[in-house]
């Protein structure tokens, strides 16, 4: 190597350096910002007094709602807030054999050519209704049922 290479690698070696002692130093300096999360304070209160002994797993924010799984009685439910702290509805996956009978009787008679690919029981609006997935080669069939019977919440045909 000659002598203007080495001064050549030497500099720019040197501002690289710089560079990366100004940009660590900035950083090191700035604090995050912190904007008040008054909504999420409201739903931590809102959820400790509905759910005392339960164990927040997570919390997902979106637009217009927040949702956060916990543990409570060796169970893993789902609670979903609005961006005021209201608890709009509980959730929480079961087995098929949980359903009520009426309901089992007529999802494994209506639907026996297909398999439960998703199945929970939501809480909500002082009502408890249930809904199932169920899956064939062709078709994936959303079920509701807010009492004795299903209902088709949605129908799709696969690809």
């Amino acid at each position: 190597m000659t002598v203007s290479n080495t001064k050549t690698f030497l500099r720019r070696t040197a501002v690289t350096m710089a560079l990366f002692l100004t940009l660590g130093i900035s950083y090191g300096f700035t604090s995050p910002s912190v904007e008040p999360a008054r909504s999420n304070d409201e739903i931590s209160i809102a959820f400790s007094k509905s759910f005392r002994n339960a164990q927040i797993i997570s919390k997902e924010s979106h637009k217009t709602y927040t949702k956060l799984t916990f543990r409570m009685n060796d169970m893993i439910m789902f609670a979903y807030y609005s961006e005021n702290g209201e608890l709009l509805a509980v959730t929480r996956n079961i087995l098929s054999s949980q359903l009520p009978v009426n309901l089992l009787v007529s999802l494994r008679t209506d639907y026996s050519n297909y398999w439960i690919s998703d199945l929970f029981e939501l809480s909500g609006d002082s009502q408890d209704c249930y809904y199932v997935t169920v899956e064939n080669a062709d078709v994936k069939v959303t079920l509701r049922s807010a009492g004795e019977e299903w209902e088709v919440f949605s129908n799709t045909r696969k690809q």
